[in-house]
């Protein structure tokens, strides 16, 4: 029977806005690229320089925001990890020069590496199993919303009041976000807003001891693996699609920023529709009676073979057939991803979940450091796409073969044992 309350949609909501907000704040420097290059005379490895600090903090953060998350709680994890990340945004309106660029990066990548670990220990909160993909697909849409206004916003903002109080107007209206937050988010039982059927249905899966648990035995399970590998494979594939798409188009097709906006928005959009329906097939064919292995690696396989075309990209002569091409293989990487992320939640006692999504985050940083070494030598020294589309479309089904190998189950994990 379902629940009357709805309580737990409005967690999601402010799980959406803040990935927003985390995406607006991440791309902002990418939009403010030739800005920043022309007045401080950049060139190009500087601004690599940059943005690989960003990835290097990323990259460390995720794996300690995860244990974060599971010592302190997940109110007071995201609030710390929002305050850090939007501090280090309004820094960016003061900084001059590289080193201070990089280091208002590193610090921004520190904070927003806490944002996925809070958002999905709030779901595993909040969700029973068979609702999870669902709920993270919800606000993980959330990422292609930011993608989306930033290019709208930035440059009226710029114009408005300047590049450098563009980051601190952003900056301080985000603020209004960690108000609610701090307002608004208890766990289930200590809300008085839920409705008792409402908790019940948050409770319906079987109780687990809330205990800790040693992070080493967390990295010592294959499980974790499992997860962790499906995110070095599938995560460098969005950060190609987000960082080097513009530049793609602008190539292929002599778009510029005035003209590359409206593929831009087309291919997010149909991103956002894959993480819902995503989230959505697999919550159907849990309620259907499919088993979580079944639901997740079904829906994960659909989607997996929904990025093949992407293989043939850069062989598209038509603007908007290869949009569509591409915007598919994004909407199947979210509706992929809306799953990967669910499997701790379903494998792992709640005390370990943090850990293990902070792990696969870091290995999933690590794998967008190597792919962004592998573009830039790509496009190089050959000069074409299609090595990169190539691995775009397969990597899917690598992620896939290497979780079905490490947990062919899903099965859930004794941690004491």
């Amino acid at each position: 029977m379902r629940p009357a309350g709805r309580r737990r949609w409005g967690v999601v909501a402010l799980l959406f806005a803040a990935t927003v907000i985390n995406y607006i704040d991440r791309q902002m420097i990418g939009i403010l690229k030739p800005t920043l290059s022309a007045e401080f005379g950049w060139s190009e490895g500087d601004y690599a320089d940059i943005v690989f600090f960003f990835t290097v903090a990323y990259a460390i953060g995720y794996v300690s925001f995860g244990r974060i998350v599971d010592k302190v709680g997940t109110r007071i994890g995201y609030a710390v990890a929002f305050v850090i990340w939007q501090g280090a945004h309004i820094a960016h309106g003061l900084a001059s020069g590289v080193t201070q660029f990089a280091m208002a990066r590193f610090a921004l990548g520190i904070g927003e590496s806490g944002s996925f670990p809070s958002a999905i220990k709030a779901v595993t909160e909040w969700f029973p199993a068979r609702e999870r993909a669902l709920a993270i697909g919800i606000f993980n849409a959330g990422a292609n919303v930011g993608a989306v206004v930033t290019p709208l916003l930035v440059p009226f903002l710029v114009v408005t009041v300047g590049w450098r109080m563009a980051f601190v107007v952003t900056g301080v209206a985000s603020l209004v976000w960690l108000a609610a937050w701090w307002a608004l988010y208890r766990r289930p039982r200590e809300t008085a807003a839920v409705a008792p059927d409402e908790l019940a249905w948050i409770e319906q899966d079987p109780p687990e001891p809330v205990a800790t648990v040693p992070w080493t035995r967390v990295l010592l399970t294959r499980e974790t693996w499992a997860y962790a590998l499906g995110r070095f494979c599938i995560d460098p594939i969005w950060w190609f699609f987000l960082f080097w798409l513009p530049g793609y188009l602008g190539e292929r097709y002599g778009l510029d920023l005035k003209s590359f906006g409206p593929p831009l928005v087309a291919i997010y959009l149909i991103s956002d529709l894959g993480s819902v329906a995503g989230g959505w097939l697999s919550s159907r064919l849990l309620h259907r009676g499919w088993g979580v292995n079944a639901a997740r690696k079904a829906t994960m396989a659909l989607a997996a073979v929904a990025v093949l075309p992407v293989l043939f990209a850069q062989g598209i002569d038509n603007l908007w057939l290869a949009v569509l091409v591409i915007g598919i293989a994004t909407a199947a990487h979210q509706a992929f991803s809306a799953n990967l992320y669910a499997i701790p939640t379903d494998m792992f006692p709640l005390a370990a979940v943090g850990s293990v999504i902070g792990i696969g985050g870091t290995a999933g940083a690590v794998g967008g450091m190597v792919m962004a070494k592998y573009a830039g030598f790509v496009l190089d020294r050959i000069g074409s796409y299609v090595p990169l589309f190539a691995v775009a479309g397969s990597a899917y089904l690598v992620a896939l073969l290497l979780i079905h190998l490490l947990s062919p189950r899903l099965a859930r994990v004794d941690m004491a044992r």
